[in-house]
């Protein structure tokens, strides 16, 4: 019999995405080909397929051949954080780097209703940091037209749009967290069940109803397979536990030395863990996949090496690695863990890489702030930390009352703490994509110091590492 090899697509303009899901689950039960179970599949029992297979026993698996995509309009960026943290999607949100936002482009939480002195104060520090973002645009464009004429040959416009991105970039760290933004989302129904899951559970109101909507509108793509998303009493219980935990035995909170909440501070890296046994660890995982032996005896024979015969192994490994080579799986065996001090702003970049785990810890200004060069070079210092000292004065004041909405208030500029997991495939491309001089300049530099810390601790795994030039 003749088996002839057939690709092709399931068009979702003919079948349902709950519909492409049963096709592609049937499969394992199913002889026929793709294309003759999409004949038999209806509406009606793909539903009672979800109902019986995917919520009933519990093959959630299925529900990931369901594709949602979804645009997502003026939400804060705060709620947008807690949207994007997850990993199995992709999002592309508009960009503060190269558009101009407009006066009252933010977010007012309705938990502020109920005290009307505290609402008037947010809106107040709101209105202050879009004011003085509006006045530093304009300040900085005059400066950048001072001091960087427009290059011959170069059109009016290419180089009006060239100052202004250049500005935008920096006057971006005035935005506080409250800021609105879009952003387009595209994953599957597996995935947006647990980010619902996850934003019902939240303990802000805004995410609550950003649940609530995407629940609501995901259900006319996928109405089987999102209907049960829904608040999540571990996730609620855990979090209140864990920050009951800390009140009781948290020492009282000290800045660092360098640091107060109304100054400049500086990003900054720790190592805080790295496997002694790096170099074994990724000569043994490279030598497992072309060997017959169980793992334990090439562990032994790797542990018999000297560092020459290491090294070789390695050097086979990585010595042809290409720019845009993706390094090998086995390196995907070795772990970094950074303690990191980045500004809000680099924060929202950083964490786009998905693959690592990121554990960030509560937005706040007590850590200080990045004051941009250019900011500094143009004389627009006093209104910046103005406007720092403004934003840090409606935190605390919110804060006494409501410690979660007053995160809302903290600006693009306001350093934070994210601990940082990370195996050393991604080191190479984390490192190699945010310290590159196209890199935004604050987390380039503590993407810079974690690669040092680690270049440190293990050159040999680092000596094929190649970095984007200018």
């Amino acid at each position: 019999m003749d088996f002839p090899r057939r690709i092709y697509p399931l068009d979702p303009r003919k079948l349902t995405e709950e519909q492409i899901a049963v096709v592609f689950a049937m499969t394992s039960r199913d002889p026929r080909p793709f294309d003759e179970i999409a004949q038999v599949v209806t509406a009606e029992k793909a539903a009672d397929f979800h109902e019986r297979w995917v919520v009933g026993y519990g093959h959630a698996s299925v529900a990931e051949h369901a594709i949602l995509h979804m645009a997502v309009e003026n939400i804060s960026r705060l709620a947008c954080d807690t949207l994007e943290d997850n990993r199995l999607a992709s999002y592309t949100e508009k960009s503060s780097r190269y558009q101009v936002l407009e006066q009252g482009c933010y977010y007012t939480p309705p938990e502020l209703n109920r005290h009307p002195a505290l609402r008037s104060l947010y809106v107040k520090t709101c209105d202050g940091l879009f004011d003085c973002y509006q006045r530093l645009l304009d300040g900085t464009q005059a400066y950048l037209g001072s001091v960087n004429p427009r290059g011959e040959g170069e059109r009016e416009g290419a180089y009006n749009l060239r100052i202004r991105r250049e500005s935008t970039d920096v006057c971006r760290f005035l935005l506080p967290a409250a800021t609105l933004t879009n952003v387009g989302i595209t994953m599957n129904a597996r995935s947006m069940e647990h980010a619902i899951s996850k934003l019902l559970s939240s303990d802000l109101s805004e995410e609550q109803e950003l649940g609530e909507l995407l629940k609501e509108q995901s259900k006319r793509i996928t109405p089987t397979l999102i209907k049960y998303a829904d608040r999540n009493d571990y996730l609620v219980l855990s979090r209140e536990s864990l920050q009951s935990q800390v009140r009781e035995t948290e020492v009282p909170f000290t800045l660092h030395s360098s640091l107060s909440p109304l100054h400049s501070g500086d990003c900054r890296a720790e190592l805080a863990h790295c496997d002694p046994q790096a170099e074994s660890k990724l000569v043994a995982a490279l030598l497992y996949r072309f060997s017959p032996s169980p793992y334990q005896e090439i562990w032994q024979r790797v542990e018999g090496m000297s560092q020459k015969e290491r090294e070789e192994v390695i050097r086979q490994a990585l010595e042809r690695l290409g720019p845009h080579d993706i390094p090998l799986r086995e390196l995907e065996m070795v772990d970094y863990t950074f303690d990191l001090v980045m500004d809000y702003g680099a924060y929202r970049e950083f964490k786009r890489h998905r693959m690592q785990t990121y554990l960030a810890q509560p937005a706040t200004v007590d850590l200080g702030y990045i004051v941009p060069p250019l900011i500094l070079e143009a004389g627009l210092e006093g209104s910046f930390r103005q406007a720092m000292h403004q934003a840090a004065e409606g935190f605390h004041r919110v804060s006494e009352a409501y410690p979660r909405v007053a995160e809302y208030l903290v600006t693009h500029a306001h350093l934070r703490r994210v601990l940082s997991q990370m195996n050393l495939r991604e080191c190479y491309h984390l490192f190699k994509l945010r310290t590159s001089p196209q890199a935004h300049f604050t987390l380039r530099r503590v993407m810079q110091q974690a690669m040092a810390l680690a270049v440190g601790r293990h050159p040999l795994l680092f000596k094929y590492l190649q970095l984007r030039a200018g």
